[in-house]
């Protein structure tokens, strides 16, 4: 068997054992530390250091062990825990994410970067637990177990193994044995809720099992025990008083404060094993590349537009009275729909995947800042897709730095205004609609309107006294926008928030901002839940049909020729109730013949965009339906006022329109024609009251 084989999964499971190492870390009570968390810390350090071993990555296992020796002093009493000391664990932790994306790159680590924290660690030994600690060895406890007698041969060359599963439930079972197939031949496999035995022949040695297994298991729910020894070997195969001493010691777990007997070593060359013949169990979740999903849901987009072909098809012909067909197109239609959200689903992922990266990154800056700051999420299990977790990441990791540097206030300052001394910082994420909504929210000291509109005046914006304060807080989006009074590695040189409302966009959404002075500010973050499929409202121009996202659809009306109003260059407002809308002619924006030109003939969709309300006039509401977006860049060019394409029942293809960028583009036109001296007569020469 090529032991390469396996890599993927390490490099999977020993992702998910480093952030869990983080995230203890940092929820760490150092003055009064849990136990549990200490011995979770630990069993995740040791179970990376046997992946590490198994596989030959010297470097990763030389960190982890003295990482580990380090977090077992520490879980013993032996070294008492200070912030210093975390901050040194969390430092290890990061050069091991190094270490294991060198590998995963088919690289070797950096030899000076590794001999940097191996001595950083080994002098945090000398300092904290005296002359005779050294982390390159296993630390010693009067609670050791005896040591173990001769191992049989068997475990270093391969063989039939007994392994126990202490108390693991029925879907964890299916897992562990559906893996130990994959390193062997399951022979048979018997026992009930408590201890589940099952007989093993693998040309692996009993370490190397333990180092895959516990990547999904825990030390202490395995027991690995050598029956006789590989064929291979005869050798060895007359030892069998060296098996019966190996079979109370050959556990999944050294006991505490022991190290693990050959866990060092380089692994031997690896064998190839028999076909994989058995299974064993069924397991309940299957490792999928993302680019297989993506596939998948391309071909149900490709299904969806061939229904609705079909549907088109049936409605232009004359087979409408076939009431058989009209049922099966409609069983298709709903178990299409019923088959896309399926498969939309596995692309979903919670926004814990999200907010777990945010605890060491308020920690870290807010210690820089000189501020005590409180990190709380909300709605970690709120669903998002794959592919928008992570193109969210980069964006909100600006606002939560803008949020600790220029929101939250220093303890001395939060102090004098009757504050707590410690900022609250929240981060939360729930579905509105077919949206998600995340807000970034502090309690700090909020926008200062005063200097904003200063600053901006300084930069050359065209900005006036009169303006909202939604549109004064839009101003810290302007590119090169910073009120920092210095420059330094945290803020000040004016990058980082036009990239995120520009990235925000990119992504089909908005981003809106609401701040009250001395209480703090809410930076709220509105998706599409997917950019693969999209609830589209139909509406026909002229000859053409675009689509409007239904999120952004606010409501649709025929507008009164009282409620329109002429305003200066060529701008036409529109009054519904107490508001007064910017009105964007698609016709005119889009270059359409044909259209109704007359407003109070057409239909005005009412819209919100960028945090702002359009009415868009078209010619007719055709009706309500989901389509598969195609991006119009990769297949075509940019087109301005458009934010991607579908295609339609009947073949056509039909432009999803962008409503901030068809505003945006409406506006330029209309600058063209009156400079060009071709401006239109106006509605009513009215300004609103």
């Amino acid at each position: 068997m090529d032991i390469t084989d396996f890599y993927d999964t390490f490099f999977e499971e020993a992702d998910e054992l480093l952030a869990e190492m983080e995230s203890h870390l940092l929820e760490l009570d150092v003055d009064n530390p849990d136990q549990e968390r200490l011995n979770a810390i630990f069993r995740a350090a040791h179970s990376i250091k046997g992946g590490a071993g198994t596989f030959g990555f010297e470097a990763l296992q030389r960190t982890t062990h003295m990482l580990e020796n380090l977090l077992d002093y520490t879980r013993r009493g032996e070294l008492a825990l200070r912030r210093d000391i975390v901050d040194t664990f969390l430092e290890a932790k990061d050069m091991l994410n190094d270490q294991l994306e060198a590998y995963r790159q088919g690289g070797e680590p950096d030899p000076e970067a590794l001999e940097r924290i191996c001595e950083t660690l080994r002098r945090l030994a000398l300092e904290e637990i005296g002359e005779e600690a050294d982390v390159e060895t296993a630390p010693t406890t009067t609670s050791k177990a005896p040591e173990p007698k001769a191992a049989p041969v068997a475990s270093a060359s391969g063989g039939r193994f007994e392994v126990a599963l202490l108390e693991v439930e029925d879907k964890d079972r299916d897992l562990l044995i559906e893996e130990l197939g994959q390193l062997g031949d399951i022979e048979t496999r018997d026992g009930d809720a408590e201890r589940y035995r099952v007989i093993l022949s693998s040309s692996l040695s009993a370490d190397d099992i333990e180092a895959v297994m516990c990547f999904i298991a825990e030390p202490e729910q395995l027991e690995i025990k050598a029956l006789d020894v590989a064929p291979a070997e005869p050798a060895h195969a007359a030892q069998p008083a060296a098996a019966e001493a190996a079979s109370a010691t050959a556990t999944a777990s050294p006991e505490p404060g022991e190290a693990k007997a050959g866990g060092d070593r380089p692994p031997a060359p690896a064998e190839k094993a028999p076909a994989k013949t058995a299974k064993g169990g069924e397991s309940t979740s299957i490792r999928v590349p993302v680019t297989k999903v993506d596939q998948i849901i391309n071909l149900v987009g490709e299904l969806i537009i061939t229904q609705s072909m079909l549907n088109q098809v049936a409605e232009d012909s004359e087979t409408l009275d076939d009431g058989a067909l009209v049922n099966g197109l409609n069983l298709l239609q709903r178990t299409a729909r019923d088959l896309q959200e399926a498969v939309m689903s596995v692309r979903m992922v919670p926004m814990d995947y999200v907010f777990s990266r945010f605890p060491r990154l308020v920690r870290d800056l807010a210690g820089k800042l000189g501020k005590d700051v409180e990190l709380v999420t909300e709605g970690k299990s709120t669903e998002l897709d794959k592919g928008l977790t992570e193109r969210i990441i980069d964006p909100l990791t600006h606002l939560v730095r803008n949020s600790l540097d220029h929101g939250i206030e220093t303890p001395e300052r939060r102090e004098a205004a009757g504050k707590p001394r410690t900022g609250k910082l929240t981060l939360s994420a729930q579905h509105q609609g077919g949206n998600i909504l995340i807000e970034v929210i502090d309690d700090g000291a909020g926008l200062n309107r005063e200097k904003l509109l200063a600053k901006a005046r300084s930069n050359g914006l065209p900005v006036s006294d009169s303006m909202s304060d939604d549109e004064v807080w839009q101003l810290i989006f302007a590119p090169g926008f910073s009120t920092a009074e210095e420059v330094s590695d945290v803020s000040g040189r004016g990058v980082g928030m036009d990239v995120v409302k520009r990235n925000i966009q990119a992504m089909g959404g908005h981003v809106e901002i609401l701040s009250q002075p001395g209480q703090g500010t809410t930076t709220r973050i509105v998706l599409p839940l997917t950019l693969a499929i999209l609830d589209g409202m139909s509406v026909r121009v002229g000859t053409e049909t675009f689509i409007l996202p239904v999120s952004a659809v606010v409501e649709s009306l025929q507008p009164a020729a009282g409620d329109l109003y002429a305003m200066a260059g060529d701008d036409t407002l529109l009054k519904v109730r107490e508001d007064y809308l910017p009105v964007v002619a698609v016709h005119q924006a889009m270059d359409v013949a044909g259209a109704i030109d007359e407003p109070t003939r057409a239909i005005a969709v009412i819209v919100q965009g960028e945090g702002r309300r359009y009415a868009l006039l078209v010619d007719e509401l055709v009706g309500q339906q989901q389509v598969v977006v195609k991006n119009l860049e990769t297949n075509y060019r940019k087109v301005p006022g458009v934010s991607a394409a579908t295609i339609l029942g009947d073949g056509r293809v039909a432009l999803i329109l962008d409503v901030a960028d068809l505003h945006r583009l409406s506006q330029s036109k209309k600058e063209n024609r009156i400079f060009g001296n071709r401006s239109q007569p106006l509605q009513k020469e009215v300004e609103p009251s």
